[in-house]
């Protein structure tokens, strides 16, 4: 049997605003050291996985994922484009028939991009048991042994041990409980967290979402059959997928299948759901703190302080979360960290672009960060990565205003093309076509002057494109 990693890059992590938002949300963000959750999940099972990860993901964030394998030199079996998010079951379905064409009962290790798992071995270990389950026919669910009476997680209980292996047959998959409830289920110690982990062959998958969801079946194999390779994505029919019933995995096929497993898993796991987990799993110093970037403390205790860009001071508080960005700044009880979600919706509800956007915001071709913005006018500062080329686009509401800071430019202008150096300039009329190139082998820094009735990014016609970006964005 071939074992893939199918990795599921949906989750937006609202509740770990400021720093996760939708456009680079909490899978991409190193919150542990140096790579990514997604980066530690992607090589989570190097020596286990006989076949490369495939990933799931959606439109906006393709590149990110790509270069983020990139970094950490991780090849990939694909990329799979959702067009549309419609939560995990299509997901996986989507992936299993992409395996099932080479080899139908390749075994499938399910896990979504932004857990944290601090016992690697171990969890290597639980892995391999959930293998040899998937490998006789059952579909396998890893059930985190609970430390504590948890209310943010369902709940699994174990039925009969499974003969000869450490898993046991689902009794019952049980939604989010009440504290009291939580708490029996502790006590009673046949009650697992849903971990959203799975282990099963690509064929058995396929076989029960068309018994138990036919239409998301269906869907989805239209949805295949309808796409396109593209550089190293592989792009769902937009429309079909559109029209695939949205649900997850356990809702969709676990909790109505015959042959369901769960392996008990106790490796130091968390979904690192909101502020508070972060907390509770990092190391903290002699006053329970956690800090990170330019922090002062002074009678501060059980504290969470993150500072990304400018001197953070705390005086005499206790059981507080506080995070500073460039643009935002948030501060909660660390027991109501769950209701930060509360402040994303808000921000939605107001059409605001920061529950959206960070101030520094990447593209396939680098990225840009506002330095300023007032009426009919803001400043960009613009990094394109060597070899790179922003569309070929106009604008029907803004002019722009370019100067080379450092690197070398090369400019579409209408219908002149010319190189720009360091110190130099140029001036881009309202409705002129114009591109933006890097010809060289360093970094490009472009200092942009917007200045028009109307700046929002989706006043971009885009008519050339090496991203396939050809729609406002």
């Amino acid at each position: 049997m071939k074992v893939y990693p199918v990795i599921l890059t949906g989750g937006a992590g609202s509740r770990l605003w400021p720093v996760s938002r939708e456009h680079y949300p909490k899978p991409l963000l190193p919150l542990f050291g140096e790579r990514s959750l997604l980066q530690e999940t992607s090589t989570r099972l190097n020596g286990i996985a006989t076949g490369k990860p495939l990933f799931v993901c959606n439109e906006e964030h393709r590149f990110l994922v790509a270069e983020q394998m990139q970094r950490v030199g991780q090849e990939t079996e694909a990329i799979i484009l959702e067009p549309e998010g419609r939560n995990t079951a299509p997901a996986l379905t989507v992936a299993a028939l992409r395996l099932a064409r080479e080899d139908p009962e390749s075994v499938m290790i399910v896990m979504p991009a932004d857990h944290m798992i601090a016992d690697k071995l171990r969890f290597a270990e639980v892995v391999k048991q959930g293998i040899e389950l998937a490998g006789r026919g059952y579909l396998v669910t890893f059930g985190v042994v609970p430390r504590y009476p948890e209310t943010g997680y369902g709940y699994i209980k174990r039925g009969v041990a499974i003969p000869d292996t450490t898993g046991f047959q689902v009794a019952e998959f049980i939604e989010k409980p009440d504290l009291d409830t939580a708490q029996g289920y502790l006590a009673a110690g046949d009650y697992l967290w849903n971990s959203g982990i799975f282990a099963m062959r690509a064929d058995r998958w396929l076989e029960e979402i068309d018994r138990h969801a036919p239409e998301i079946f269906h869907a989805c194999q239209a949805a295949a059959a309808a796409g396109k390779s593209d550089q190293d994505f592989c792009r769902l029919g937009k429309e079909t997928f559109r029209n695939c019933p949205s649900d997850s995995i356990d809702y969709a096929v676990m909790e109505k299948a015959a042959r369901v497993a769960v392996v008990p898993l106790d490796a130091e796991w968390s979904d690192v759901g909101a502020w508070s987990a972060l907390w509770d799993i990092a190391e903290h110093d002699e006053s329970g703190n956690v800090t990170r970037g330019d922090v002062l403390t002074h009678d501060v205790h059980d504290t969470l302080v993150f500072a990304e860009n400018r001197c953070v001071a705390a005086v005499g508080i206790k059981d507080m979360i506080v995070i500073e960005t460039t643009d935002a700044v948030l501060v909660v009880d660390r027991n109501r960290a769950q209701d930060v979600k509360q402040i994303v919706a808000q921000l939605k509800e107001g059409n605001r672009d920061e529950y959206k956007y960070h101030r520094r915001v990447y593209r396939p071709w680098g990225d840009y960060e506002g330095i300023d913005m007032g009426p009919r006018y803001q400043v960009k500062r613009l990094t394109v990565k060597p070899g790179a080329a922003l569309s070929l686009q106009m604008h029907h509401h803004r002019a722009e205003h370019w100067v080379v800071v450092s690197g070398t430019a090369k400019v579409t202008r209408g219908e002149d093309v010319f190189i720009l150096a360091e110190n130099e300039s140029t001036y881009i009329p309202i409705g002129m076509m114009h591109r933006l190139e890097n010809p060289g082998t360093l970094p490009l820094e472009i200092i942009e002057v917007q200045s028009g009735s109307y700046l929002g990014e989706d006043d971009i016609v885009r008519v050339a494109d090496v991203y396939d970006r050809c729609q406002p964005t």
